[in-house]
C-alpha cells in the first residue's frame, strides 16, 4: 500500500482503491462481514439474551426511551438476573441496537425492529411492534 493512499484511508478521505504489491485492492474488501472472525457460541448466547432484554425493555415503553434510560434499565435488569456487567456493556448494547435498527430510509420488507423516532428530541430508541413480529418470525424460522 502506498504511503499517500494509506494516509488518505486513515484520514477518512474518499479512497476507493489502493495499490499494493498484489495489485489494486478495493477498500470495500476490507469491510466485508464474512471476513470477520466467527462469533463463539457463548458470545452468541450472550448477544441473544442482551437483545431479548433490550427488546423487552423497549416493548414495555412503546413511545421509546432515551439512550441513558435504556442503559440504566438494562443494567438494572441484568444485575437483578445475576448477569455480569462487563466494562464494555454500553458499547455492546449500542452495537446491538444499531445492528438491528431500521435503515434510513427504510427498505422494503425490512424486519429490523428498532428505530429512532423522528418526532423526539435527543437520542431516543424505540421498537416497532409490526417489525418486531416479523423479526421474531424470521428468528424462529432461522433457529
Amino acid at each position: 500500500m502506498t504511503t499517500m493512499a494509506n494516509d488518505d484511508f486513515r484520514m477518512g478521505r474518499g479512497v476507493s482503491k489502493v495499490s499494493g504489491e498484489e495489485g489494486e485492492i478495493s477498500i470495500a474488501e476490507f469491510d466485508r462481514p464474512e471476513s470477520a472472525a466467527p462469533r463463539k457460541p457463548a458470545r452468541k448466547r450472550y448477544d441473544r439474551t442482551l437483545l431479548r432484554d433490550l427488546i423487552d425493555l423497549l416493548e414495555a415503553n412503546p413511545r421509546g426511551l432515551r439512550r441513558w434510560s435504556v442503559m440504566r434499565g438494562l443494567r438494572t435488569r441484568r444485575e437483578r438476573a445475576g448477569h455480569e456487567i462487563t466494562m464494555k456493556f454500553e458499547d455492546e448494547v449500542e452495537h446491538l441496537f444499531r445492528e438491528h435498527c431500521m435503515s434510513e430510509p427504510p427498505r422494503e420488507n425490512e424486519t429490523r425492529p428498532f428505530y429512532k423516532p423522528k418526532d423526539k428530541a435527543g437520542e431516543v430508541w424505540a421498537v416497532d411492534s409490526a417489525r418486531l413480529t416479523a423479526f421474531r418470525e424470521r428468528e424462529r424460522e432461522a433457529g
